[in-house]
């Protein structure tokens, strides 16, 4: 039986009647009386999160205490850093909290292009005034 094309299912099956509400549980218990996912955590894809934000806060560290050869090399190299850290911190505060169950007028998956879009976005402005400015200060010498 075909449900239509802009029907998008976001609770899990748990066994239980139809009906019984939105995440129902083998017990009954509802899934937004707890605030945080006891679950998320140990999986493997919160542990892979927490290692990347790991060895971003790691790098970011390490250029900022090094002795800068290179102003702008040094500073996109933290930019960038930072930008990732934040990116992947939020992804995991989402679904720590369960974020993706709670507000399904997001598609979860497309945000992740959101991110990206945004930090091309920075991208391009940074280097349009990176390139104005090498461009006033060189004719005004």
């Amino acid at each position: 039986m075909s449900h239509g094309a802009g029907l998008v299912r976001t609770t899990c099956s748990s066994g239980s009647a139809p009906g019984d509400g939105v995440g129902a549980g083998p017990l009954g218990s509802s899934s937004s009386v707890r605030l945080l996912d006891p679950v998320y955590p140990r999986t493997q894809a919160a542990m892979l999160k927490v290692a990347q934000m790991a060895t971003l806060l790691i790098a970011f560290i390490c250029v900022r205490s090094s002795l800068w050869t290179s102003y702008s090399a040094y500073s996109y190299f933290e930019v960038v850093t930072i930008c990732n850290l934040i990116m992947i911190l939020a992804f995991y505060l989402a679904h720590l909290f369960r974020l993706p169950r709670v507000l399904t007028c997001i598609s979860w998956p497309l945000s992740v292009f959101g991110f990206l879009a945004t930090f091309l976005c920075l991208a391009s402005v940074w280097l349009s005034y990176k390139i104005s400015c090498v461009t006033q200060s060189t004719d005004a010498a």
